[in-house]
């Protein structure tokens, strides 16, 4: 995950693969609740590990639910069987509706019948996303359930710490048209209050959203409880209803997070096309139906019980006027699919995304504008134009996951833009890996992929402010020096001397080196301490200043360019390897400056250092490095030069990063 403030996508080109989602947050967090409420325990497989899933996993735990992790990966949940070990709780729910909404009437319910007493509340946002009809939905039942801020909004004060009976002769009116959440919580709930007497639920006006609320009826099934349905307006729960568990349960993957690589194997040219492993056509989830959608834009769409395969089909994709009621998360995925097309796409009954993690349909059309597009919207539907000429855009998110993945998609615009993500780490709500996953089957031309160079001589903190650089821009890190370093260990380890060329290349050009969570291992062993003494960085001096090596590693240290860029730190980064790279910074600081850091440094870690004999050392290794035959080290031509001398390392790094930002297509922002 890019837990960073921005994530800058280059332009994409094209995209081909296999992707494997993550588990549904809806089908996640409905069965975990389940579990928790059911007799028994309950193994769940492929649970989406996410912000939503781990907020609710909290509260279940803080309710005195025991969950423990299984040798096969599964969760296993201890089922309350309807009992409330824990009468006193404040739950945070941060902004999960899937779990704020459910938890609501569950425990609405277990508190009358307990004489517990619980706090629900979450973020801001969470504080903004109406709940008043579901609240008012559980007043009729006769249960304590107190808005604390804003009437009709969390957070909430649930129960009153005395035992109340339950109001359940009428039936429990609903409105249907604001969240379907409303519905599916009581849906939840009820069943803990049905022993002795069916429960009917009436829904006031149309249900929007109708396929989750499938999701929940059939989820209940699996627990035992058999919900019988009157058209969409009249739900009656049978008297003895009673959840058991499954025993396992798998999780399907996610249909809404299909929907942006469903979108991507629509746009990306490529021979290969997407396939989709863990969700497909047998799909419980209503969102699947965004197969259709796409197919009507033009996507050319296969499928089996578990698995999609995309490849482009109409070129460019056909303007659609569709109703997407059907589809609500998934619709989104729509709108950005529309800057792609030939004409104007309208998107109609899509009202519930006003009161979604942030009010969809404005931020759907803000930054659709940024790019260029012309947007119409309205209390329900939003109305897309495509850029007639695109525009570079910073992308806001909104802390909305949903807008942040739509928008990555961006990236494929015909005017070969790079698109901004801000704030990326917002995925984490449901899909934390969803960028690497993309940049997995999207590739870029290399001319497109930015590279950041930062060259100097020994010491001079290059690997250091390298290494922060490519933390703060999301990007690969390429250590020259390492190659150098791990070439010259392999050598010591097989014999070979340090004059023999053509055994060293040979060497070099085979080097088994892998680099994992900031370790460096060669063939299997971890070298990352070896790698930094002194006196391997003298023998990779000597190791580098053969041609015939160098030409061994230039194709190794080019194959570092990978979306979605690359710091890259050496010697001869600006000069020799990345000549095309934007941004290229050579460090000056004096041997004598560098030797003092060098001997700081060793001594803090304990190592004995002299640092007279440090700095003849680093005068010799910079006499051989500048005066070498193949790639002297010296400044590329266009390179800016960087004192670092009486900077510290966030010093060091605004500076470049402000370079770096005047390179951009970013550089208003």
């Amino acid at each position: 995950m890019y837990s960073i403030p921005f994530l800058d996508i280059p332009p994409l080109a094209a995209a081909g693969g296999t992707v494997r989602l993550p588990g549904s947050k809806s089908i996640s967090n409905r069965v975990l609740l389940l579990a928790a409420l059911s007799e028994g325990h309950t193994d769940v497989a492929d649970l989406l590990d996410s912000d939503d899933t781990q907020v609710m996993l909290d509260a279940l735990r803080q309710l005195g639910c025991h969950i423990e992790p299984q040798t096969d990966g599964a969760l296993r949940v201890h089922g309350l069987g309807g009992l409330l070990p824990v009468q006193r709780a404040r739950l945070f729910l941060g902004n999960a509706g899937t779990a704020m909404r459910p938890l609501t009437a569950a425990l609405a319910l277990l508190a009358s019948t307990h004489g517990a007493e619980f706090e629900l509340g979450g973020v801001p946002r969470m504080h903004e996303r109406p709940i008043g009809d579901l609240v008012d939905a559980l007043r009729q039942l006769g249960c304590a359930v107190e808005c604390t801020g804003q009437e009709g909004y969390p957070p909430l004060k649930i129960g009153s710490g005395s035992a109340t009976g339950l109001q359940l002769d009428q039936p429990i009116r609903v409105r249907g048209d604001v969240s379907s959440q409303f519905l599916t919580a009581l849906l939840l709930a009820l069943p803990l209050a049905a022993q002795q007497q069916a429960i009917v639920i009436e829904v006031v006006g149309e249900l929007i959203s109708r396929p989750y609320i499938e999701i929940t009826l059939n989820l209940l099934a699996r627990f035992g409880v058999h919900v019988q349905r009157d058209d969409w307006q009249r739900f009656t729960i049978p008297a003895g209803s009673r959840y058991r568990s499954p025993g396992r349960i798998p999780v399907e993957g996610d249909a809404s997070s299909a929907s942006y690589f469903i979108a991507l194997g629509a746009i990306a040219s490529g021979d290969q096309g997407i396939t989709i492993e863990g969700v497909g056509l047998a799909s419980i989830q209503g969102d699947i139906r965004f197969v259709e959608a796409a197919r009507l834009m033009g996507a050319d769409i296969t499928g089996e019980a578990n698995s999609l395969h995309i490849r482009r089909g109409a070129w460019p994709l056909q303007a659609i006027e569709l109703d997407c009621n059907h589809i609500p998360d998934a619709a989104m995925t729509l709108a950005v699919m529309a800057l792609y097309a030939n004409g104007t796409t309208t998107l109609r009954n899509i009202a519930s995304w006003r009161v979604k993690e942030t009010d969809r349909i404005a931020a759907m059309a803000n930054e659709s504008r940024k790019l260029g597009a012309s947007v119409e919207e309205g209390a329900d539907f939003i109305r897309i134009t495509p850029p007639e000429a695109w525009r570079p855009a910073s992308i806001h998110t909104y802390d909305d996951h949903r807008v942040a993945m739509c928008f990555s998609l961006a990236a494929f615009n015909p005017g070969g833009l790079p698109v901004r993500i801000e704030d990326p780490k917002c995925v984490a709500k449901t899909f934390p890996d969803y960028f690497e996953t993309l940049f997995d089957v999207c590739s870029a031309s290399p001319r497109d992929i930015p590279v950041l160079c930062i060259d100097g001589p020994t010491a001079s903190g290059k690997g250091t402010l390298a290494a922060r650089l490519a933390q703060r821009l999301g990007y690969h890190l390429l250590d020259s020096g390492a190659l150098y370093r791990a070439t010259a260990l392999a050598a010591q380890d097989a014999g070979v001397s340090l004059e023999d060329e053509a055994a060293l290349a040979r060497l070099a050009a085979q080097l088994p080196l892998a680099f994992r969570d900031h370790r460096v291992f060669l063939a299997g062993r971890d070298i990352t301490d070896p790698l930094r003494l002194e006196s391997t960085g003298g023998m990779a001096s000597r190791v580098s200043q053969h041609l015939a090596v160098r030409s061994a590693l230039h194709a190794l240290q080019l194959s570092f360019r990978r979306l979605p860029g690359l710091v890259a730190d050496g010697r001869d980064m600006g000069t020799v390897i990345f000549p095309d790279a934007p941004l290229k910074v050579f460090l000056t600081a004096t041997a004598e400056q560098r030797a003092e850091r060098r001997h700081k440094q060793l001594i803090s870690k304990g190592i004995a250092a002299n640092i007279d004999s440090l700095l003849a050392d680093l005068k010799v290794r910079d006499s051989r490095d500048s005066s070498r035959a193949h790639a002297p080290l010296k400044p590329a031509e266009d390179a800016l030069r960087l004192d670092n001398s009486e900077l510290d390392i966030e010093q060091s790094v605004q500076v470049v990063m402000n370079w770096w930002q005047g390179k951009t297509a970013f550089s208003g922002n």
